[in-house]
């Protein structure tokens, strides 16, 4: 490989990079680390010189982000499981472990620090599933993960934002989890060391000490960070971050490690429209390891961080593992048998359009879904996405207005003799038109057929996690506990497409 033979795919991974909105200076980094590991390499029988290149690339993401390329190359399909890094557990004299939130203003700390409380409070290790990993692997993640069913304390140390006491307790209610609080007139300091002497004397193993913001950075909100760690000397000192911040959070990272230090992060956000330029800023400022992220609204929202996973999704290769995931916590392997059997007889009707559509709102926006499909991420803009959204609301309208009977047998309205009578009654009565009801009778039956046909194709082994096309169609989210295990052994499976209501 020489630098010319590499020339159109440097080209196409900085303007990647660039769209996922990773800092430039980082980005001029990222390039240059990759030439060292590409040139001079002998290129592969059966790939391109750009094709290697990219891979090469995806090796240098997932290194600079935490990950280990060589656990990933290796053992097919482990690394997706290994979690960037873990978090600091009481120590053996019984003291727990503190950790310290810090932050601007609307990052998402408080909310943070019930979804951190809550994971490791409630969250369990499927061993099953490491030990289906394989043994390298396995011993990897084991070592790697947090110790879970923690006993943790919250400190309420932000007296200065309206009602940031409550919200916290009212998130501490929500999750089982007890709050500290001395109210508002007293100084944040003595709020974290008395939390932290109350966790001392009895039994907690795990201080989140929640902590003011401000607007912009400034040196009195760094001077109180400073004082409360230099009080209750943190194992953790965790920068949550807003993704949707994007390029800037390379210069928020430096800011904060600079003036207090920290020994980590967490992106809030990531079910946004962020494609994940914010994590690769935050580790390639501050060189440490970004430990959890927010995946959205709900406080089980949390998860560890997996460097390969962001590494495809910048690299506009999706993250069908993660989408698996999402759909596996909102789907029955009940459910899914059911749906899969009616995929294959192409007998999905109008109520399973609805519960999928009902399915996608709970994981997240229609662009945080598109974001995770191989191919999706940057074909689609935030104005397509809003005409989908439109498309779908038109379309759920037309189905709220059919009667029982019409919405469990579509053929009732495509292929019947009174398919068109019923149609004009039913757009009517959705306040639309016909044509809205007739292109929507269309792309309904072309969307039946193709899941039909990939369902038969792959023998009704494999679950179509995601059936959409432009982004339009709902996923079919199916598959039982088998088959999510298998998906996750490899990126290439465990998905399918269909459709075509973003047209």
């Amino acid at each position: 490989m020489t630098e010319q033979s590499v020339k159109s795919a440097l080209r196409d991974v900085r303007r990647a990079l660039l769209d996922a909105d990773v800092n430039v200076a980082v980005a001029d980094t990222l390039i240059e680390g990759v030439k060292k590991r590409s040139i001079g390499q002998e290129v592969l029988k059966g790939v391109t010189a750009d094709q290697q290149f990219i891979k090469y690339m995806y090796d240098e993401l997932l290194d600079i982000m935490g990950g280990d390329s060589s656990v990933g190359n290796s053992q097919a399909g482990t690394s997706s499981n290994v979690p960037a890094a873990t978090l600091a557990t009481a120590k053996a004299d019984g003291e727990p472990a503190v950790v310290l939130l810090a932050g601007l203003q609307g990052a998402g700390k408080t909310t943070a620090a019930g979804k951190l409380a809550s994971y490791l409070k409630d969250r369990e290790v499927d061993y099953d599933a490491v030990e289906a990993m394989g043994e390298e692997a396995s011993q990897l993640l084991t070592s790697r993960m947090p110790t879970r069913n923690r006993k943790v304390l919250m400190a309420a140390a932000d007296v200065y934002r309206p009602a940031a006491i409550s919200q916290l307790q009212i998130l501490g209610e929500s999750v089982g989890v007890d709050v500290f609080s001395m109210g508002t007139d007293a100084d944040p300091v003595d709020i974290a060391a008395a939390a932290v002497e109350k966790a001392k004397a009895e039994g907690y193993d795990t201080v989140l000490v929640d902590t003011a913001g401000r607007q912009v950075i400034d040196e009195d909100l760094m001077d109180e960070l400073r004082r409360i760690k230099n009080k209750v000397n943190p194992d953790e000192t965790l920068l949550v971050v807003d993704a949707m911040t994007g390029q800037e959070a390379a210069s928020l990272t430096a800011s904060f490690d600079s003036a207090v230090g920290i020994s980590g992060a967490i992106l809030t956000k990531m079910d946004g429209d962020s494609r994940g330029g914010a994590a690769v800023s935050v580790r390639g400022v501050s060189g440490k390891p970004i430990k959890f992220v927010g995946t959205g609204e709900k406080t089980a929202d949390l998860e560890p961080f997996y460097p390969d996973r962001m590494a495809s999704r910048i690299l506009g290769m999706g993250d069908v593992i993660s989408l698996v995931e999402k759909a596996a916590m909102e789907v029955s392997d009940a459910d899914a048998a059911k749906m899969q059997k009616k995929m294959m007889e192409a007998t999905f009707d109008f109520d399973d359009f609805i519960n999928q559509s009902q399915l996608v709102s709970k994981m997240g926006s229609i662009a945080g879904v598109a974001k995770m499909i191989p191919g999706m991420a940057g074909q689609i803009d935030a104005s397509q996405m809003r005409a989908v959204e439109k498309r779908l609301k038109v379309s759920e309208s037309i189905i709220k207005s059919m009667t029982k009977k019409e919405r469990a047998n579509p053929e009732l309205l495509i292929t019947d003799k009174t398919a068109r009578s019923r149609l004009q009654r039913v757009t009517m009565g959705a306040g639309r038109q016909l044509e809205d009801g007739v292109q929507f009778m269309g792309e309904f039956q072309k969307m039946r057929t193709m899941m039909s046909r990939m369902q038969k194709q792959m023998g009704g082994g494999v679950s179509p996690e995601t059936a959409t096309a432009d982004a339009g169609a709902m996923p079919a989210m199916a598959g039982n506990r088998t088959q999510r295990r298998a998906a996750k052994k490899t990126k290439k499976k465990g998905f399918g497409g269909g459709g075509g209501f973003g047209r």
